[in-house]
């Protein structure tokens, strides 16, 4: 166990270099100048340029740039906003729990629809119609699926509010429309989960022992197709970190994804990067707590 939990650490402490390593190669590939993106509208003359690069320190080389830029994210310094004069950490801080609230409901509204559609539609009518639906709203594309919502919920019926994050009534819309999508992905694995599972010799024991179909559905064979779904689930949060640049947007909440937004379109390098190492960081813990839930799940897998 505690080997397994080391390779595990190292994976993800490797997982967040290269996120972190990617993401900075791409900002200085990408066009414009750092320079030019702290000056803003304020004044410019050359005097001001040279203390700008003096004081970033942006006249070194790029590698030992890049080599400092590791090292104090090691020490949980990300560094300070070109534009905000703030530390990073308090710019991202003060959106983290938009976000993360966000994600969150949307992965309960996931899994509580994907769990209710795969045991309720067990007869052929029911899975075709549940099996039909899950695809259309897989294949719709999020953003569309949060327009419709508002036009509906919110400006014909006016239930919901159209915009904000003032009350948990303004985190249903955006928490179905990122969570639709996931049900259907998961409702489909489940469903197939608990037809493998219903044919395995320990369901057929369950039934002779007088166990009702619901209960041999619910108690053995559901344990038994939680599994893929879990892995899926763990997979499925990097989109919900990547949806929810789009969701803010439509929905207009604050959070990561406005933040990403400004400072990508603003050239603020230094909170693209804490985004990037957030969003990394966020997507191995998710990974790493569906592992250890496999432990949970199956108990083979402990004594393995």
């Amino acid at each position: 166990m505690i080997a397994a939990a080391g390779r595990r650490v190292g994976a993800g402490l490797l997982v967040l270099w290269v996120a972190a390593t990617a993401a900075y190669v791409a900002l200085l590939a990408a066009p414009g100048d750092t320079v030019d993106s702290i000056i803003g509208d304020g004044p410019d003359s050359p005097l001001i340029r040279s203390q700008i690069i003096a004081e970033w320190g942006l006249d070194r080389p790029v590698i030992l740039q890049y080599v400092d830029f590791l090292w104090r994210a090691v020490q949980g310094d990300l560094g300070r906003s070109y534009l905000l004069q703030r530390p990073v950490t308090e710019v991202i801080g003060a959106q983290l729990w938009p976000s993360l609230k966000l994600a969150l409901a949307a992965a309960g509204v996931g899994i509580v629809l994907a769990v209710v559609l795969a045991v309720t539609t067990r007869r052929r009518w029911a899975r075709r119609i549940s099996s039909v639906s899950e695809l259309i709203v897989v294949s719709t594309p999020p953003f569309l699926i949060g327009i419709v919502l508002l036009s509906v919920f919110s400006f014909h019926f006016g239930l919901f509010p159209v915009s904000g994050d003032r009350d948990l009534s303004a985190l249903v819309l955006p928490a179905l429309t990122m969570g639709l999508p996931i049900a259907g992905t998961l409702a489909q694995v489940l469903r197939d989960g608990l037809d493998r599972a219903l044919d395995e010799p320990f369901a057929v024991t369950a039934r002779a022992r007088g166990l009702r179909e619901n209960a041999v559905l619910v108690r053995h064979a559901l344990r038994h197709a939680l599994l893929p779904a879990v892995a899926l689930l763990g997979w499925s949060f990097g989109v919900l970190i990547g949806g929810t640049v789009i969701i803010e947007s439509v929905f207009g909440r604050p959070g990561l994804g406005q933040v990403a937004v400004s400072a990508v379109s603003s050239g603020d390098m230094p909170v693209v990067m804490a985004v990037v190492v957030f969003s990394a960081a966020g997507f191995v813990l998710v990974n790493t707590v569906a592992d250890l839930a496999f432990l949970l799940i199956d108990p083979r897998l402990r004594r393995s």
